[in-house]
């Protein structure tokens, strides 16, 4: 097995726990190591020296570490390690705490003129940001401009979206998560409870509950064996009862566990005092990828076990699929059942509800079934359970068994088995498209497999002439994304390369123009009411701003994007007018008398008019340099996608043009699952004007 890289939400809870008693130490100094080794140097009082280190690169951890563990400071510190220095120095450590159940750690420093806290991010690309006591970002090692949030020097720290802490649900909230699933138990606690894979697995084994059953199959008895398990797990981290391990295969550290584990009884073991020294441990005796070691880009990856799990993983959805079609031919057949020994049934629920109303007891209607059964009455011999808690009768009809409610009638208990009937349909929906999906991945397994086998020779050279490859007939397509800050915009890049960007609401209209246009830049606005800000950036927000000509076919792209996304093609209207500005042009102040609305700007002096532009947008699919979606004016796009379609206002809503455009790329393109994972239906609707459209072909 690999050795573990990165530490788990579980492991990091114990780090926090046995952090808690090295506060009050004071830092000395802090270095960085490249770009993803912080180390922090502190004094405590009866500990002495303290070395707390926190990796977010390829290896992502954080512990305290033994001074003969550290490397050696590095030479000239970087300005990341400098700043670090002026703000810390001489701080005490206020304690560190974990954000929810996610990996990410926040550690708080205290000193008399000022706080500062250090968030590691210990997941994805990794980062570290410091903040000041307003949570105002000082610096970060990585800046980070998503839709969801950023991450950047004089931006407010934003959290990820937090998620479940399954250490810490009670067993309602539980049973709610994994009867959502559509899955098996295991990946349900890995996936939906957040478990991650290992602990999904270990939780299984303490339950006794086999790992792949599909949720469907499961009961009350697997849900309590499952619920004892996690808060058998989840005490010991709670009272920060820790019995470390170090787990061993072939004499190589693979894993480091706060607790033993089930899943590793096979391993090699050793016992640790602490989890932070067991931590320090298995990353000191990692083995680290040499540069002089073979690159693991030339090792065969092992296609075989890949090939085999999506197969056995369409064996097992296929199962479940001749399930569904079971569990509902069988109640459609209670249904029918009940329908056809209506008066029977009908008896029955009037005995139950007239006996309730009564005063009568659950027991003693139980009891009088019993009795009237022994007597031979009919309706008390179809009889064969009743459940107090549900209030539920299950009768048997022509040895079918139907749970009848005591609280509805004959139509709506038969109409409550025909729904159900219906749900398990939709779920067989739902599992027919799961498969296509694994048998869409089986595939680009093979081709990756068949690629890796062929001969060098046969290969396109991506270093060559890129524009010769045809990208369309590739069976595989590498997936190369690079998040970008103004991707929560509408936007496009010109054909001359300039970056336009347009607010999508009037919260990002004036965004735009208070925080991202500069001196140089150019303002646009369709003259229709109901447009975005429009903004040609001439530098990047983190460049000074330039003074540079930018050509007319930039101009005119940026007025067609203008009018595009404007009311002009809401209300089906193929043209309309433009105008452009300078920034110094554009101003919140309204003259005299008049209001302006949320996202509206007043627009003094001369302005130059772009007349009867033509609305236009092509939506295509870029493999390089990063592979991504692209929309806006089709003189801009169509150059940088490997293939398009064009739209013009129409009938049809956003939605439904998304799909079909997404149909159209997964009809041109041979990697199928390339399209799916970079270019589907939402990420293409967000390149649609608002309002009805159509494909040119339509």
């Amino acid at each position: 097995m690999d050795s573990k890289r990165e530490l788990s939400s579980i492991d990091l809870a114990a780090v926090v726990a046995e952090l808690g008693a090295y506060e009050g130490a004071k830092l000395d100094k802090a270095y960085l190591y490249g770009d993803d080794l912080l180390r922090l140097k502190m004094r405590d009082f009866d500990r002495g020296r303290v070395e707390l280190i926190v990796e977010v690169g390829e290896n992502k951890r954080a512990h305290v570490s033994a001074p003969e563990n550290v490397p050696d400071a590095p030479g000239r510190p970087p300005n990341f390690a400098m700043m670090l220095r002026n703000r810390l120095s001489g701080a005490d450590f206020a304690g560190v705490e974990q954000y929810g159940f996610d990996r990410i750690l926040e550690f708080h420093f205290e000193r008399d003129d000022e706080d500062t806290t250090i968030v590691a991010e210990l997941f994805g690309q990794g980062n570290l940001a410091v903040l000041d006591e307003s949570r105002e970002v000082v610096d970060s090692l990585d800046t980070v401009r998503l839709k969801s949030r950023t991450v950047a020097p004089g931006s407010q720290y934003e959290f990820p979206d937090e998620r479940i802490d399954p250490l810490d649900v009670d067993y309602e909230t539980f049973v709610a998560y994994m009867e959502e699933s559509d899955t098996d138990i295991v990946r349900t606690l890995a996936t939906q409870l957040n478990f991650g894979g290992l602990y999904a697995e270990e939780v299984c084994t303490r339950a006794g509950v086999e790992k792949g059953i599909d949720i469907a199959d499961a009961d009350e008895t697997d849900y309590e064996a499952i619920f004892d398990a996690i808060e058998r797990l989840a005490d010991p981290v709670r009272e920060a009862q820790f019995d470390p391990r170090v787990y061993r295969e072939d004499g190589r550290p693979v894993d480091v566990t706060p607790l033993p584990l089930a899943e590793y009884d096979d391993l090699e073991s050793e016992a640790f005092d602490t989890f932070n020294e067991a931590v320090d441990f298995y990353y000191h005796n990692l083995e680290p990828d040499e540069p002089g070691d073979a690159d693991p880009g030339d090792q065969r990856p092992d296609f075989e076990a890949e090939i085999e799990k999506h197969r056995r993983i369409i064996e097992q959805q296929e199962q479940a699929i001749e399930g569904f079609d079971e569990q509902a031919d069988a109640e459609r057949e209670r249904a029918e059942r009940l329908y056809g020994h209506y008066g029977l049934a009908d008896d029955i629920l009037t005995t139950v509800r007239n006996a309730l109303e009564e005063g009568t007891s659950w027991a003693e209607i139980e009891a009088r079934f019993e009795e009237g059964a022994q007597k031979g009455i009919e309706a008390a011999e179809a009889v064969r359970r009743v459940d107090p808690e549900s209030g539920v009768v299950t009768v048997e009809l022509d040895g079918v068994e139907v749970p009848l409610d005591a609280s509805m009638g004959v139509e709506k208990n038969a109409d409550r088995l025909y729904k159900e009937a219906k749900r398990i349909e939709d779920k067989k929906e739902g599992a027919k498209a799961a498969i296509e999906d694994t048998r869409e991945d089986l595939a680009a397994a093979k081709r990756r497999r068949d690629e890796w086998e062929a001969d060098p020779d046969d290969e396109p050279d991506d270093e060559g002439d890129r524009e010769d490859v045809d990208w369309l007939s590739r069976p595989s397509i590498p997936i190369r994304k690079q998040e970008q800050w103004y991707e929560r915009f509408r936007w496009f890049r010109t054909s001359d390369d300039f970056l336009v960007i347009g607010g999508r609401n009037a919260d990002q209209n004036e965004e735009l123009v208070q925080k991202y246009m500069d001196g140089n830049d150019l303002f646009f606005h369709a003259q229709a009411h109901g447009g975005p800000v429009t903004i040609l950036k001439t530098s990047d927000p983190s460049e000074p701003s330039r003074d540079v000509d930018v050509p007319d076919a930039s101009k005119r792209e940026a007025a067609q994007f203008a009018v595009s996304y404007s009311s002009v093609w809401k209300d089906a209207r193929f043209s309309g007018d433009a105008y452009m500005v300078t920034p110094d042009q554009v101003s919140k102040t309204p003259e005299s008398g008049e209001y302006l609305e949320k996202g509206g700007f007043a627009i003094r002096g001369d302005r130059t008019y772009f007349r009867d532009v033509a609305v236009g947008v092509a939506v295509g699919i870029a493999c390089e340099p990063h592979t991504r979606v692209l929309g806006g004016p089709p003189e801009a796009i169509v150059p940088r996608v490997e293939t398009h379609v064009e739209v013009e206002p129409g009938r049809y809503a956003q939605n439904d043009v998304g799909k079909r455009i997404y149909r159209t790329f997964r009809e041109r393109f041979e990697d199928t699952s390339f399209v799916r994972k970079v270019a589907s239906p939402d990420l293409i609707q967000e390149f649609l004007p608002p309002g009805g459209s159509r494909t040119k072909d339509d």
